[in-house]
């Protein structure tokens, strides 16, 4: 019997696009405060956030993959990520958002590899189409160690 796999995930809205990941891998969305600035990062890594006792480095999707320049404040959020890499100082990272992600489900025959058209982004690892939504599914791998490196030199 061909069994369908199905998994939930979150249509993360940001800046000129959308980040589609697992709804697992996020840990909550909170309300933006200003962040901690730090030293000598790069315009995408906008500073750190308190949350839950942990002090987050704060990244800018958009500006990392060259979706956006600079970042609108309104409706702003932060969504918490589980971090993937290991770092034992850095369990979460966090993501700026547009919004409220949407919660969907996700199946073989509603994800689909988008035209590969554009060069290889920083933080991206694959465009795809969730039913007729453009996404980006990012490389969070290459993105905590691209924060890891940062904060190392700051």
């Amino acid at each position: 019997m061909n069994e369908q796999r199905e998994i939930r995930g979150l249509m993360i809205p940001v800046t000129n696009g959308r980040v589609l990941l697992p709804n697992a891998n996020v840990a909550e969305v909170i309300t933006l405060s200003v962040p901690e600035k730090i030293p000598n990062a790069p315009e995408w890594l906008l500073g750190r956030v308190n949350w839950r006792g942990w002090r987050l480095p704060l990244f800018s999707f958009s500006q990392l993959a060259g979706m956006s320049l600079d970042e609108g404040s309104r409706g702003t959020r932060v969504t918490v990520l589980k971090a993937l890499g290991g770092h034992a100082r850095m369990p979460y990272i966090a993501m700026l958002a547009q919004g409220f992600p949407r919660l969907t489900t996700i199946s073989p025959d509603v994800l689909v590899a988008a035209n590969e058209a554009m060069p290889t982004r920083p933080g991206v690892l694959m465009n795809v189409l969730v039913r007729d939504d453009q996404a980006v599914i990012p490389d969070l791998g290459q993105i905590e160690q691209l924060i890891a490196d940062c904060i190392a030199a700051a």
